[in-house]
C-alpha cells in the first residue's frame, strides 16, 4: 500500500521528536556509600556533587543516594561500582588496599595539617589523567569523580594518656598499612575495625582506642567511650574517592560527562573545607563530652616526628618490591604538598 506523501513526513517528524524526546529523557544515577545519614564527608562531598549536576542538567540527571550501607559495606563499594549496581561509589583506600594499594599515599603521614592541603595535593594525583589515575584507576576501568582526605589522625584512648607511652602494647583500631606502620614503632597493636564497629568494640573492651580524625568521632558516638586524644599531630589520615566505572562515564551524553566532571571539581574543594570546619567545630564538642586533648611534650614531639618520618619511604619501598610504582607516586604527592 501506498501513503501520501504528507503521512509519510508526518511519521518522520513523530519519528524526530520521539527521538529527541528519548534523548532528552531524566537520567537517574545510584550513588552508595556507607556512612550514616547526615555525616560530614556526604555533606560535604556528594551531596553538593549531585546538586550541582542536577541544576546544572536542568534536572535532566537526577540521583538515587544509598547511604548507612544499604547497598553494601564500606568493603563492598569498589566492586559495586565495578559492577553496576551503583554508578557512584563512596571508597576507602585502605578497605581496598588489596586492589588500589597506590591510593593510600594520601593516608601517610606527611607534611600537612589540614584536609585541604591533603585533598588538593591528592586531586592532583588521582584526577583524570594524573599519576594514580594511570597507574591505578584506569587498568581497574574506574575514574575518580571527586576525592577528600581527611585532616590528620590523632590517637584517642579510652583511659587517660599522659604521652606516647601510654601507646604501647594498646590495641588501636586504625584503617590501612600507612597507620599500621607508624603505629607499630611506637609499640601499639593495630587492628583494623570498620568505622561503624569501633563504638561497640570500645565499649566491650575489644580494643583500647583509636586513630581517627576529630570530626569523624561524633558521627559515629564515640566520645562516651573516650577519655583522652593526641593534639595537633599526625598519625597519618583517610583517603576517599568518589568512583564512577569509565563505561558508564562514557554511555553519558557529553553535557552529563561535563556536569559531573565540574562538580566533582567543585564537590573536592568544597568538601575539605567544610571537613577542617566541621573539625574545627567537633573539637570543641569532643571536649565538652569529656575527652582531654593531650599536649605532647617536646621529647614526644620529637620522638613522634622521628618515627613518621620513614613510614612513607617504607610504604613505597614495600610497593616498589611488589611492581608497583610506590616511590613515584610518593614522589608526586610530596611535590604536590610543596606547591
Amino acid at each position: 500500500m501506498k501513503y501520501p506523501k504528507f503521512l509519510m513526513a508526518a511519521s518522520l517528524i513523530a519519528s524526530a521528536v520521539a527521538a529527541g524526546a528519548s534523548s532528552a529523557q531524566e537520567i537517574t544515577l545510584r550513588a552508595a556509600d556507607s556512612l550514616p545519614v547526615g555525616h560530614y564527608i556526604s555533606e560535604g562531598v556528594l551531596l553538593p556533587l549531585m546538586k550541582q549536576v542536577t541544576e546544572s542538567t536542568d534536572g535532566r540527571v537526577a540521583f538515587e543516594h544509598f547511604p548507612a550501607q544499604q547497598l553494601g559495606k564500606s568493603a563492598d563499594m569498589f566492586s559495586l561500582v565495578k559492577s553496576g549496581v551503583a554508578d557512584i561509589a563512596y571508597v576507602g583506600a585502605s578497605y581496598v588496599s588489596d586492589k588500589l594499594p597506590l591510593s593510600s599515599v594520601g593516608e601517610l603521614p606527611e607534611a600537612f595539617s589540614s584536609s585541604c592541603e591533603g585533598t588538593l595535593a591528592f586531586w592532583e594525583l588521582a584526577k583524570p589523567g594524573g599519576v594514580l589515575d594511570k597507574a591505578e584507576y584506569q587498568p581497574e576501568g574506574v575514574r575518580a569523580l571527586a576525592v577528600l582526605v581527611l585532616a590528620p589522625y590523632q590517637v584517642f584512648l579510652s583511659e587517660e594518656m599522659s604521652g606516647l607511652a601510654n601507646l604501647k602494647g594498646k590495641r588501636i583500631v586504625a584503617s590501612g598499612a600507612p597507620k599500621h606502620i607508624g603505629l607499630t614503632k611506637l609499640g601499639a597493636v593495630p587492628t583494623t575495625i570498620a568505622a561503624p564497629e569501633a563504638r561497640e568494640a570500645l565499649s566491650r573492651g575489644t580494643v583500647d582506642g583509636l586513630a581517627f580524625p576529630i570530626a569523624s568521632i561524633r558521627p559515629y558516638d564515640l566520645a562516651p567511650e573516650l577519655s583522652s586524644a593526641t593534639d595537633n599531630t599526625n598519625f597519618g589520615s583517610f583517603t576517599v574517592v568518589y568512583m564512577m566505572s569509565q563505561s558508564k562515564y562514557d554511555s553519558l551524553p557529553e553535557d552529563a560527562q561535563q556536569a559531573l566532571t565540574e562538580a566533582g571539581e567543585a564537590a573536592t574543594r568544597h568538601g575539605c573545607e567544610y571537613t577542617d570546619e566541621a573539625t574545627a567545630n567537633d573539637r570543641q564538642v569532643i571536649m565538652d563530652a569529656g575527652v582531654r586533648f593531650v599536649t605532647l611534650s617536646e621529647e614526644d614531639r620529637s620522638a613522634l616526628e622521628a618515627s613518621m618520618a620513614s613510614v612513607g619511604d617504607e610504604w613505597a619501598a614495600e610497593l616498589d618490591a611488589r611492581g608497583k610504582a610506590g616511590t613515584e607516586v610518593l614522589n608526586a604527592f610530596r611535590n604536590a604538598l610543596g606547591k
